[in-house]
């Protein structure tokens, strides 16, 4: 049986997921968030905080390794980034701050006495623009978009007088991309607000809003007529950099006339950078630009350099976020939600609050213990917290001794009206009318077709849940049949030739899918992104990996083992692929499905190194750098670096006191290296 925390955790993924992909995108493409940076952190900071304990629930749309998001429609031109825009991961205490140092020391392979030197800055709420120089001059200037793509706007940027044409002084590189923030002044985000409304135009909820609506325009004009602003904290690809450390580039681009914060700082000790980051809080309200903390980075280039990136963001790098607000509200009604494994999830809907500027109108209760731990009842006036595990969260029941009638948890499907149970040892109520239940179907239709699954575009939850409706879509294999249906969908409302050609095409696309991405969106429990990834590494295709599930299930140890032995993946994964297989109805679902498609064996992206495409196993005390930073080594080389040697391990790599599993790569016949011989490897590699 799957555990309970486990089931709790998935669900909870999952809803993380898509909330942090709308806020997403509300926030960087359409510039009309919902929420409030406090609460989107908070939203980010539980899906990590989950998918550190349970790393084999890791999603394919994981917002952990999403950067901003995907640039839409839009006038302006796409640029790709030749250096990828990284995100920043948060810290809220000052705990989590000296943990951040601790690990960058365990990283380096660093004594508690060495020294190790810090920045430390205001970090700006704006829009992060990379701003690219040639031979001095200004050539292009590019939002971040979703790290890797973003949209061209060289020409609204020369209407920021923050921003120089040409760069001053002899020593600046040939190329250079100098990053930062374009923001709005809180003065002047004030006057533009007035102004619009005294026009009748849109109002901006914040400074940052009305910074990115009024960069990304395609007249130019109207950028000039909005008084932006610019503070470079950072650069992208360079032919030559003039510095050896952050401070001494930072230094270089106020020499070069690029403006940089006021409030930078360099700081050597965890005291030092907590001091500053209490300074420029007291500070914060007297500045006149929005900030919501403290950027702090590793001052050394080199050891940037040796710590290099997570999924979407740097090692050497971490914002200190300020604390959120609280409020109060009136809770004026509670609905029930049905999600894609069944799971019944209540929702406040709130008497709308004002909170730092933004409205909220909405917040989750979890589950049915959570309403009875706090009592919640229509009508009650609550307190709602702007930081937390998920957000917006109740934190307390002001009114909950008053008398009243408790709310009464469904025990049926709101939705197909199915006995609605919790398992034992659960707290997740859930629809047991599995694939009967229309909102289990549709959800379940709808994640298969998400931008991180399959990726059909035009296939919305407003289309699903009509083709659905009308009985055109049971299950996944049915949206590669719409194609039979042009006659029919031509007559619907909305649907002409070109829009119904533009989904078809979209449609015929997914022929051949990436067997990770298929596999993830059929909706197995406990297979995620990465759970999906290294499965498929692992078996290459999906009937080898459907033959082992099925021999596992029936008990045979050796086909359970190559499970096992993939690291992040663990008893329950093996249960859940077992369990799906073994239902007539989920195999009749991915017949019918690899029926109308075709996906190719699964290819693991190797770069030209010696251990390309190899299993390296490390062993033993490694001597000249830590675990971690060897294992990254690995991987920056097209490795996989697994934590315990078998028959399809390539390579070991052995420092001293190596045990067991030198041993065993002897009796396997597996090559073994010493610590100076992976030195080598790495350096010949480049």
């Amino acid at each position: 049986m799957t555990p309970p925390a486990e089931a709790a955790a998935a669900n909870e993924l999952m809803r993380l997921a898509k909330a942090i992909a709308r806020h997403n995108r509300l926030y960087h493409a359409e510039d009309a968030p919902e929420i409030s940076d406090a609460e989107y952190d908070a939203l980010v900071r539980r899906n990590a905080e989950l998918e550190a304990a349970f790393p084999h629930l890791i999603r394919a749309d994981s917002p952990s390794a999403a950067v901003g998001h995907q640039v839409a429609a839009s006038p302006l031109a796409k640029v790709r980034h030749a250096v990828r825009m990284m995100s920043l991961d948060n810290a809220f205490t000052a705990d989590e701050v000296a943990e951040f140092v601790a690990r960058v020391r365990r990283f380096l392979s660093l004594a508690e006495d060495a020294p190790l030197a810090f920045t430390a800055e205001d970090k700006i709420d704006g829009l992060s623009c990379a701003l690219r120089y040639e031979a001095g001059v200004l050539v292009r200037a590019a939002t971040r978009g979703d790290g890797e793509v973003g949209e061209d706007v060289t020409a609204n940027v020369a209407y920021i007088p923050d921003i120089p044409q040409r760069l001053a002084g002899d020593d600046v590189p040939a190329l250079i991309e100098i990053r930062g923030e374009v923001y709005m002044a809180r003065a002047a985000f004030d006057a533009l607000n007035a102004a619009q409304e005294a026009a009748g135009g849109r109002l901006f909820a914040t400074p940052r809003n009305a910074a990115a609506g009024s960069l990304r325009q395609k007249d130019a004009a109207v950028t000039a007529a909005r008084p932006l602003r610019f503070f470079a904290h950072g650069w992208g690809e360079a032919s030559a950099l003039p510095g050896a450390s952050q401070a001494e580039m930072v230094a270089a681009f106020a020499r070069w006339g690029v403006p940089v914060s006021p409030l930078f700082k360099e700081v050597d000790t965890l005291e030092a950078m907590l001091a500053h980051y209490a300074l420029i809080g007291a500070r914060r309200a007297a500045l006149d630009y929005e900030i919501d903390g403290v950027v702090y980075k590793v001052n050394r280039l080199d050891y940037q350099q040796r710590l290099g990136f997570v999924a979407k963001a740097p090692r050497w790098a971490l914002a200190h976020k300020f604390p959120a607000e609280r409020a109060e509200t009136l809770v004026e009604g509670i609905d029930i939600q049905v999600g894609r494994t069944g799971k019944l999830t209540p929702v406040g809907r709130l008497a709308p609050v004002l909170v730092g500027g933004v409205v909220v109108q909405n917040v989750t209760l979890h589950n049915r213990d959570e309403i009875a731990r706090l009592g919640v009842r229509v009508g009650d006036r609550v307190v709602i917290q702007r930081a937390g595990d998920v957000i917006p969260q109740v934190v307390e029941n002001l009114t909950r001794a008053a008398p009243g009638t408790p709310f009464a948890f469904p025990d049926h499907c709101p939705v197909c009206g199915s006995e609605a149970v919790a398992e034992e040892g659960e707290v997740d109520v859930r629809c047991t009318g599995g694939l009967i239940c229309p909102a289990q179907r549709t959800e379940r239709l709808k994640h298969f077709v998400s931008r991180a699954a399959l990726d059909i575009d035009g296939l919305g939850q407003k289309t699903i849940d009509q083709f659905f409706a009308l009985g055109w879509l049971e299950s996944p294999a049915d949206i590669f049949r719409l194609h039979h249906r042009r006659a029919e969908l031509l007559v619907l409302e909305g649907w002409q030739d070109k829009s119904l050609d533009k989904l078809l095409a979209a449609v015929e696309s997914r022929r051949a899918p990436d067997a990770a991405r298929l596999l993830f969106a059929l909706g197995i429990r406990h297979v995620g992104a990465v759970t999906a990834r290294d499965l498929m590494k692992a078996f290459v295709t999906l009937p080898e990996l459907r033959m082992a599930a099925e021999a596992a299930h029936g008990g045979d140890a050796d086909a359970a083992a190559r499970f096992t032995e993939i690291d992040g993946v663990g008893p329950a994964v093996v249960e859940a692929l077992g369990d799906f297989f073994h239902e007539p109805h989920n195999r009749a679902v991915w017949d019918d499905l690899l029926g109308e498609l075709t996906p190719p064996p699964y290819l693991v992206e190797t770069r030209d190194s010696p251990v390309a495409g190899k299993t390296v196993v490390f062993t033993g005390k490694l001597e000249t750098m830590s675990r971690d930073e060897a294992k990254a080594q690995a991987e920056r080389l097209g490795a996989k670096a697994a934590g315990s040697v078998s028959a399809r391990t390539d390579l070991v790599v052995a420092g001293p006191g190596a045990g067991s599993k030198l041993k065993q790569a002897a009796a396997l016949g597996i090559d073994v290296i010493d610590e100076a011989g992976w030195a080598a490897i790495v350096a010949a590699a480049g």
